[in-house]
């Protein structure tokens, strides 16, 4: 039988983790979210939180099982992974997140562990929120341990301070923490792979320290690294009442914003899927015939087979963030 594409959408999977707040509850007027709601794995082929399909045929079925079913029909001709390549979250960050870092590919395969370069989308802040991302100036392994040791590692790294619309590329092996009041659309590829270094004192659910991962840390963290910076987007085309923004451009993956006040009809060529995430507004997105209203908040994914999606606004001012893995054409 013919693998017959249409938007599917997924059941949300949360995390209590302690850093977490209320907003994604908030801001999306979900009823479902734990009292602390760090994360929302929005589409995930992970064992510690698979992605339920919700809607439409497959509905009850998992992602890995449709990926491993439906092939290059799901993910299209540029993946080569046995497994959806990529990990989408939203991240309500109440309190700063550790300071952490994750191996690249690199030394992924030297030291362990599974690689882990993302990227952040910012969707709300409060004011005088920001990131880590990076050292101010790089310091030598010794250095950097005894300032952990001695509580002073913030004065060693890079602060950015953000704003709404802002994009942030984490490359696997810069350091970095997400500081508090910050909800975020996360891109990242598919791994859990985390070595935390410091977490503010901060004591976990169980009244102890949290578990540190210092020595698994100082293999991967890149010392010459560049530190990061917040990229505005840039709009790429103007059709009409419609715009088409770049926010992160890099080779795991690659992420747009569409704001649309218009129908379009967006053309696919085979070599990727799509993930599409309403970031504001409400907008149908339709696939042969086969239509499913989204709310801002709310994730969808396009198969590759399908030849076009068309997104038609249902309020002013709705836009998604579209999310593909290269190469690929712009989509215009």
């Amino acid at each position: 039988m013919a693998n017959i594409p249409y938007p599917i959408l997924f059941d949300h999977v949360y995390k209590d983790y302690i850093w977490g707040g209320s907003s994604i509850a908030g801001t999306y007027g979900r009823d479902d979210t734990p009292e602390i709601c760090a994360e929302s794995w929005e589409v995930s082929d992970r064992p510690e939180g698979m992605s339920i399909v919700s809607n439409g045929p497959l509905a009850g079925r998992t992602l890995h099982d449709i990926v491993q079913d439906w092939g290059v029909d799901l993910l299209g001709s540029s993946v080569t992974s046995p497994v959806f390549p990529l990990l989408i979250k939203i991240i309500d960050a109440k309190k700063r997140l550790s300071l952490q870092v994750h191996p690249n590919d690199e030394t992924a395969l030297l030291y362990g562990g599974e690689a882990k370069t993302e990227a952040w989308a910012v969707l709300d802040t409060e004011k005088g929120s920001g990131l880590y991302a990076g050292f101010e100036k790089a310091p030598t392994p010794g250095a950097f341990r005894k300032a952990v040791e001695d509580e002073t590692v913030e004065d060693m790294l890079n602060f950015i301070p953000v704003e709404k619309g802002v994009a942030i590329y984490i490359p696997g092996g810069r350091l970095h923490a997400i500081g508090e009041g910050c909800l975020l659309l996360e891109v990242q590829q598919n791994s859990n792979t985390t070595y935390r270094v410091y977490d503010w004192g901060r004591l976990g659910h169980d009244g102890k320290p949290r578990e540190l991962h210092m020595e698994q840390a100082l293999q991967v963290i890149d010392w010459e690294g560049e530190p990061g910076e917040a990229s505005e987007p840039k709009m790429l085309l103007r059709k009409g009442k419609n715009t088409l923004w770049e926010l992160i451009d890099s080779p795991f993956f690659r992420m747009w914003r569409r704001d649309v006040n218009d129908p379009q009809t967006v053309k696919q060529d085979g070599l990727s899927f799509a993930v599409l995430f309403a970031a504001s507004g409400r907008l149908t997105v339709e696939i042969a015939g086969c239509s499913e209203s989204i709310a801002a908040g709310t994730s969808c994914l396009v198969p590759a087979i399908a030849d076009n999606y068309t997104i038609t606004p249902e309020e002013p001012d709705s836009s998604v963030i579209e999310i593909r893995v290269p190469p690929e054409g712009t989509g215009i």
